[in-house]
């Protein structure tokens, strides 16, 4: 047989074992064996979605700003237990991560809680400008993506009204943007100082 009609079935046989070769790497760099997938762990988990209330996010300081962790939410969890979460600083995990916490050190209790759909009262024990930025971002942004918060709304449309301890006058209203900063919405709105969602 001539030289070339012999290369011809060659050539197709090396190209589909180059393409199986080239499968078997992808397969395997995606850690699916040449079998097919197996169960290996827990399924992935990530940011609570809007009205799940099995997860919360948390807010944490990273290098490059805020970043949310995602932690176990009980039955029934809502503002105040994120808050709770956040006094409690970042676990030994998410330390290790590089997340920290901007809050100032000590026992300190904020209060929060849902008085309106897509609104959280949030009393802080000091005053917005004793805290460091990161630290209001952190309270805001986790008092807005915390669960049970009536209105089924993203955490970046809830609205929280933070009460500073001490101050007259009403709460300031802000927002979660999406970069997980505090964003004012205007002056003081009106209405007691004093008022608890307890």
């Amino acid at each position: 047989m001539p030289a070339k009609a012999l290369s011809r079935p060659l050539r197709r046989t090396v190209r589909a074992a180059g393409a199986a070769l080239l499968a078997s790497w992808a397969l395997a760099a995606c850690g699916v064996p040449d079998s097919g997938p197996t169960a290996n762990g827990a399924p992935a988990g990530g940011a609570r979605a809007a009205g799940s209330a099995r997860l919360m996010r948390v807010y944490f300081v990273a290098p490059n700003g805020s970043w949310p962790v995602a932690r176990p939410a009980p039955a029934g969890a809502g503002p105040q237990q994120a808050l709770d979460g956040l006094l409690a600083g970042p676990t030994r995990d998410e330390r290790a991560r590089g997340l920290v916490t901007a809050l100032p050190a000590g026992t300190h209790r904020v209060r929060a809680g849902s008085t309106a759909p897509g609104t959280v009262e949030l009393y802080l024990p000091w005053l917005v400008s004793e805290l460091d930025r990161a630290a209001v971002n952190q309270l805001v942004c986790t008092a807005a993506a915390a669960p049970g918060i009536p209105g089924g709304k993203r955490p970046a449309d809830v609205v929280v009204r933070v009460h500073e301890s001490g101050l007259p006058g009403g709460p300031w209203a802000v927002t979660c943007d999406e970069t997980g900063a505090a964003a004012p919405m205007g002056a003081p709105a009106p209405g007691p100082a004093n008022e608890s969602p307890e």
